[in-house]
């Protein structure tokens, strides 16, 4: 078990909130852990990606949480955000739902992912972010994916989302020097 606190930073989605069913879901998995503290970062001032970056950045800061006591989780452009934290500083676990990546809109649209846990989970019918490409990227970097059969929001897929979290933070407590 590693040292606390961990710190849990949970970034939502472009058209979502703090308050979304996923981001809820997992905060309150991530709160029954011992010595976890999780924080659902509120991204609806804005719809900047960088801006949002910059959020992210702000509320690691303010809380003290050392990049090796962090995880991140994120939904689509939160996953984005999550991946590019974790390309700029690496973390203990990221864990993307659906992530904005490989997208051409967006700057530095593949960041290489240094977290030492990561895991995607993707829909198979997902209209706003391509699976392909983030398979792809995921091939790339050697991360573990999971495609669902559902969609960008994963909505039918709320419960094995949350039971895929719980096993990912397990993991990340209990191996946190291993990858």
């Amino acid at each position: 078990m590693t040292t606390s606190p961990i710190h849990v930073f949970l970034s939502h989605g472009l058209e979502s909130g703090p308050g979304s069913t996923k981001i809820q879901a997992m905060k309150a998995e991530a709160e029954t852990f011992d010595g976890v503290q999780a924080h659902a970062i509120d991204h609806r001032s804005t719809k900047d990606p960088i801006a949002r970056l910059a959020q992210m950045h702000d509320a690691v800061s303010r809380t003290g949480a050392r990049p090796e006591n962090t995880i991140l989780a994120g939904s689509s452009m939160g996953g984005w955000v999550c991946a590019q934290t974790s390309s700029d500083t690496p973390v203990l676990g990221c864990f993307l739902l659906a992530p904005a990546l490989a997208m051409t809109n967006y700057p530095q649209s593949s960041p290489v992912i240094r977290a030492r846990h990561c895991q995607i989970i993707h829909g198979w019918n997902d209209d706003v972010v391509p699976v392909m490409p983030v398979l792809e990227l995921a091939r790339q970097q050697g991360i573990s994916a999971l495609v669902l059969a559902d969609g960008h929001r994963l909505e039918h897929s709320v419960a094995r989302v949350v039971s895929e979290f719980r096993l990912f933070l397990d993991a990340c407590l209990r191996n946190p020097n291993q990858s």
